[in-house]
């Protein structure tokens, strides 16, 4: 059934599309569910909590994907080119979102379409594509086995690809999606794409997205642009050293999750840092469709030990002995061959080679630091190799540090230690394809502390593998950790870390007023995501006065203030009315501008809100409770300063302080006054 829409920013289209039956439906949204709920993560929370009533198999046909864009994707908003992908996750059991910058969500609209909701499974593996006019079925069979670069370069030309690699049809529970070189890589999408038998999702079509107000549009998103040029962080610190350019801070900061989270610091970090990266790798900056930013990192892929470079390029048999895709693999051999490469100047040393997307500092922490690894060239091309198999690079570091010290424990004998990692490239190959250890890896480190003991170091929240900062040195990050709906995840915890260091100067150790601020910060990034936009097009919120002069006076009082602001924040979190626009917050702006609907600061914190509500409500339904919201008990009783009794995670009262202010029972469930203020149904 179609819906009109009044709303530009939309193509007024969602399909269901049904892998059993292959039957295409529309499946109905409202104008008003548009209001409440806008698009990205936040609709699809609305449609799975809508389908989604009580536990599922994350691998049976009853599992729903939910893909979505945002009103902004498309529209020349700067830094909207991301799309989401929602399901239950393989990994924790519970309701997850996975963001992504390629281009497939903005291909996905020129087809005239807002998003997919997919059920069922297909009987046999299969591609699917969705035009203006149809949607086809595909054999998939010659792709199956592929890695996500070769089925790329199979596909049609020109194309929206969303696609998995071998990870994904091993069902390994922490594969990841790619579309170009992006990935939707947390908490084991591509699992479940692997379950349904589904190889690939392919979008075309050339319909154009209507903005409500042309003129007003351009002009917002030319001053949009400018800001984030002019910023210290989007204009400076993301186009110079990328998102690795954090490392350092987070060295000084004890920050830096090192030796599976048993410290915070690692004496050889330069080694790995964003500098070093850098000088040594760069050949140029790369950025997602849309983006003035360019934080992405473009290097040439290294050498293996043993082979020879000089001029000559990085081909296909150098990457294979490598390690990028084993020899023993021939369907990787045939991945790698297909991808197509570029040749170029590697920098310092002049090399040429194949140019591949650099790792993020996700990557380069928790395939570095925290195995207690020092080779940068080993960690690129283990970024590259994971990307092509279609695996999460934070819980595949962090799933093998977990398994290091359960050997160093004599828990489970396996052969890994820290900082012995040549073998690392064949046990990658391992788990994306299920044999040996690398099938019991492929679980995932919960699982692993299930069969072997070591839970109380097992750096997982809810199933997932937490991200690189170390919560012991960020107190307000470690609650958000505990409290986010997907698991250990940085961005759904709220980001804490950006004012407890790694921005502002917040005092990272005490727990006053961080339960409010995580609230707030939660709310507005899970909005920003929904209207389309990657969530450092946010950071102009943060004053450049303040990142630029970090010991005046000014910003030594704001980083004192803020933790003592938990009562007004807490009071801008009740009101509804919020009718001002933040400078340096130009989506709300911009979303009027190109929806036509009624948008200010109040109605998109509202949003956020709705949504992350409406992912707490799926998952309380599938079982979470206040017992869940925890964090491995290393974070909470083991002091990271020895002697220092602040630097470990106060999780209780400041959890208990989250539930009231968030309106939730004591056992973390959103109360019925909650669900109707916010006009959840």
């Amino acid at each position: 059934m179609h819906v009109p829409t009044r709303f530009k920013g939309y193509m007024g289209r969602m399909l269901r599309i049904d892998l059993t039956t292959r039957q295409v439906s529309e499946y109905p949204i409202s104008d008003e569910q548009r209001e409440l709920y806008l698009g990205g993560k936040v609709m699809a929370a609305r449609i799975l909590a809508d389908l989604i009533t009580g536990p599922v198999d994350p691998f049976g046909p009853e599992n729903v994907v939910v893909v979505t864009s945002g009103p902004l994707t498309g529209t020349g908003a700067p830094m909207t080119s991301r799309f989401n992908v929602s399901t239950i996750s393989p990994l924790t059991g519970l309701l997850t979102s996975s963001n992504c910058g390629g281009s497939f969500g903005l291909h996905l609209k020129k087809a005239g379409c807002d998003g997919l909701v997919i059920t069922g499974r297909a009987g046999a593996p299969v591609w699917v594509e969705i035009t203006e006019a149809e949607v086809r079925f595909h054999d998939a069979a010659e792709l199956w086995g592929l890695t996500t670069g070769a089925t790329q370069a199979a596909l049609p030309p020109r194309t929206g690809k969303l696609v998995i690699g071998p990870a994904g049809e091993n069902r390994v529970r922490y594969a990841s999606l790619a579309s170009d070189e992006r990935m939707a890589a947390r908490a084991g999408v591509g699992a479940v794409f692997g379950a349904k038998n589904l190889k690939a999702l392919v979008a075309h079509g050339r319909l154009a997205i209507p903005v409500a107000n042309p003129e007003q549009v351009k002009a917002l998103h030319r001053g949009w642009t400018q800001g984030l040029r002019s910023h210290p962080v989007t204009g400076n610190q993301l186009p110079r050293l990328g998102t690795a350019g954090l490392l350092s801070a987070m060295q000084a900061r004890r920050m830096l999750a090192t030796r599976n989270f048993s410290r915070g610091r690692f004496d050889q970090f330069d080694a790995v840092s964003g500098e070093t990266l850098a000088e040594e790798h760069l050949v140029r900056n790369s950025g997602c469709t849309g983006c003035p930013v360019h934080c992405g990192r473009e290097v040439i892929l290294p050498e293996a030990a043993g082979e020879t470079g000089g001029e000559a390029e990085v081909g296909t048999e150098a990457a294979a002995r490598a390690g990028m895709v084993t020899a023993q693999s021939p369907e990787g051999r045939a991945g790698d061959a297909a991808k197509p490469s570029a040749e170029g100047p590697a920098g310092k040393d002049g090399r040429k080679g194949r140019r591949v997307k650099g790792p993020e500092l996700e990557t380069l922490v928790l395939l570095g630091p925290n195995l207690e690894n020092e080779d940068l060239s080993e960690i690129i091309r283990w970024n590259y190799q994971l990307d092509e198999l279609g695996m999460d690079t934070i819980s595949t570091g962090g799933t093998i540090a977990f398994a290091m010290e359960l050997n160093e424990k004599g828990l489970w004998e396996n052969g890994l230690r820290f900082g012995e990692v040549k073998d690392l490239p064949q046990l990658f190959d391992d788990i994306a394809h299920r044999r040996g250890i690398g099938d019991l890896l492929a679980e995932g480190s919960r699982r692993l502390a299930q069969r072997f003991g070591g839970m109380s170091f097992a750096m997982q929240v809810k199933g997932l593998e937490l991200p690189a900062y170390e919560p012991r040195a960020a107190v307000g990050q470690g609650l958000g950790y505990a409290v986010s709906n997907r698991g250990g995840c940085h961005l759904n915890a709220g980001y804490l870390a950006v004012l407890e260091g790694l921005g502002l100067d917040v005092d990272p150790y005490t727990p006053r007023g961080k339960a409010a601020l995580t609230v707030l910060m939660q709310d507005l990034m899970e909005a920003i995501s929904a209207a389309g936009n990657c969530l450092f097009s946010s950071f102009d919120v943060l004053p450049a006065a303040l990142l630029n002069r970090p010991n005046s006076w000014l910003t030594r009082a704001v980083n004192r203030l803020l933790p003592r602001l938990g009562g007004p924040v807490a009071l801008i979190h009740r009101l509804q009315w919020l009718p001002v626009h933040l400078p340096g917050l130009p989506v709300t702006r911009s979303l009027a501008a190109v929806t036509g609907m009624k948008m200010d600061l109040g109605r998109l914190k509202a949003i956020g809100e709705r949504g992350y509500n409406l992912e707490r409500l799926v998952n309380t339904r599938l079982g979470v409770r206040a017992a869940d919201d925890d964090l491995p008990e290393r974070l909470k009783t083991v002091e990271q300063i020895p002697g220092d009794p602040r630097s470990r995670v106060p999780l209780e009262p400041m959890k208990r302080q989250y539930y009231r202010l968030r309106g939730w029972s004591p056992d973390g469930v959103p109360t019925p006054a909650l669900l109707r203020r916010l006009r959840i149904q």
